[in-house]
């Protein structure tokens, strides 16, 4: 058999149900002024008011009011971990009690780890798998709505019961007529106008929560919103999740990435609220018996994974951004089924140039060719002393072992560093903060399924890749001589207080845990 045609095209499977022909899709019939549209919206939703939306705003005070209060009655004074985990669970609660706007929140900040508190990111897990389904009668109501005919004229069958139920929209299996096995992403009814009502009084509320609970210090509340907002109104239009896909298939077979396979939209049947695509199957992400037994090699898997990640940002300026495990399945040949794709980053030429910038002075660790990447991807104001920066962080110096340090000393140094950025007005853009919360979730797949990886040895693998590969053109757009493009890892380990002895992924988790064992000591 002929392999299908639109492999040149995208990194899809090689047995389609249907073949894509970009030019014959309907749908993605001015995509442009819809992303335009949805971006536009954000600042006028973001805009101060003296008044706050009444109504939604007076029920989504009542409901983290009772439970800021709650924590502050019963729980503060009770040791760090344990004020910790009663604040994540009383958040968690009232978000979920909040409805889907709340619990997509709660989703985001749960693939944060590193970015929030350990405490907060695994309490919000569960809202990735508690939110109620709606009902079928519901769900055949906006299909066919959207679809303009029965919901049995288009499909011969159709699973009631949904296999996941998410903030937004839940997923069914379903069959086309003409035998094709489908899943049909189906978005809750009146979600929004709710997501509108709500993003207008997160935004009255969140400048009044800066400083006043311990997990807003590192994520400024206002422009944690605004991140939000941005993210999830381009998740409520289901074509641009269909264009997304495409394009994202396209960046992987451009660069001749076969790891990740992207499930093909149908041609016809996307609406604004609903997405039939390609049924993708495979092992679960956390089935870490089910891939050893089938022989899949999960180093090689996971090296791939993040260097097709890497191209995607560094070259195209696109990439999937929501990566957790909920969102992959590992298929029999070690390839990866990656599904959802409502979230993504999208870099315009600027911020793309910061992100190549940003990982080659990483590299050859270059600190003020860091922050200056990182200004110019608006993690810092344009008008900010670099060298101010650096002086003021002792970023010139390298940095003292963490595990050597006293409770008090890890807890002296993070205050230091939290204040001081603070004041530079230090913030996470979009992009940005999707391209890390992705860093961090192939952390934990790391941790997951090949613990005893020699990170240096990695580190060198895929920078020796990116060289012999992409050399001259990552040496052009970062203005440096390509005979400089070489990773120091001796300096880059002395910069981070490392050891100079190889390092395993299960010994950095041993340095990670003993670190966290002093702060929660320190702030007990």
């Amino acid at each position: 058999m002929m392999p299908p045609g639109d492999l040149a095209i995208g990194a899809f499977s090689e047995h389609p149900p249907w073949e894509i022909r970009p030019d014959a899709l309907a749908w993605r019939h001015d995509l442009g002024a819809l992303r335009d549209a949805a971006r536009a919206e954000v600042p006028v939703l973001m805009r101060r008011r003296l008044v706050p939306p009444l109504g939604r705003f007076v029920v989504t005070g009542v409901r983290l009011s009772r439970a800021l209060m709650t924590w502050w009655l019963l729980d503060r004074r009770k040791g760090a971990e344990i004020s910790g985990a009663g604040l994540s669970r009383r958040l968690r609660e009232a978000f979920e009690a909040l409805g889907p706007t709340y619990i997509k929140l709660g989703q985001i900040i749960s693939s944060g780890q590193g970015l929030f508190p350990e405490y907060l990111v695994e309490e919000f897990k569960r809202c990735r798998d508690r939110v109620p389904a709606e009902s079928f009668s519901t769900v055949r109501t906006v299909v066919e709505a959207d679809l303009g005919q029965p919901i049995e004229a288009v499909f011969s069958t159709f699973e009631p019961t949904p296999v996941a139920a998410a903030s937004i929209a839940q997923v069914h299996r379903a069959t086309l007529h003409t035998g094709e096995e489908v899943v049909v992403k189906v978005q809750r009814p009146q979600v929004q106008q709710l997501v509108r009502r709500d993003i207008k009084a997160m935004s009255w509320i969140a400048p009044h929560l800066i400083g006043r609970i311990p997990v807003t210090a590192l994520a400024n509340p206002p422009a944690l919103v605004e991140v939000f907002a941005e993210t999830i109104l381009e998740e409520l239009d289901f074509r641009l999740e269909a264009e997304n896909m495409l394009d994202i298939a396209h960046v992987l077979s451009e660069a001749g990435q076969r790891i990740i396979v992207v499930p093909r939209p149908h041609p016809e049947l996307v609406t604004a609220r609903v997405l039939v695509m390609e049924r993708l199957d495979g092992y679960a992400f956390d089935d870490v018996d089910g891939v050893r037994d089938a022989g899949i090699d999960a180093t090689a898997m996971l090296r791939a994974t993040l260097i097709a990640f890497l191209e995607g940002a560094l070259f195209n300026g696109v990439f999937h951004g929501d990566l957790h495990g909920g969102n992959l399945f590992i298929q029999g040949d070690g390839r990866i089924a990656l599904l959802d794709y409502g979230m993504t980053g999208r870099l315009d030429d600027t911020n793309r140039l910061g992100f190549v910038r940003l990982l080659v002075a990483g590299g050859v660790n270059d600190v003020s060719g860091q922050l200056a990447a990182l200004r110019d991807l608006g993690a810092l104001p344009p008008d900010t002393d670099l060298d101010a920066v650096i002086a003021d962080l002792g970023l010139d110096k390298p940095l003292a072992d963490p595990t050597a340090m006293s409770a008090e000393e890890l807890m002296g140094e993070l205050q230091h560093l939290m204040k001081a950025l603070l004041g530079y007005g230090a913030r996470l853009p979009k992009p940005l903060m999707l391209f890390v919360k992705n860093m961090l979730f192939l952390d934990g797949a790391i941790a997951l399924h090949a613990p005893q990886m020699d990170l240096f040895a990695e580190i060198m693998e895929i920078s020796t890749y990116f060289t012999e590969t992409h050399g001259e053109r990552l040496a052009r757009e970062a203005g440096i001589d390509a005979s400089d493009l070489v990773v120091d890892l001796d300096s880059i380990k002395r910069s981070l207080g490392l050891p100079e002895d190889d390092l395993s992924y299960a010994d950095l988790q041993a340095r990670r845990e003993l670190i966290r064992k002093r702060l929660r000591t320190a702030n007990s």
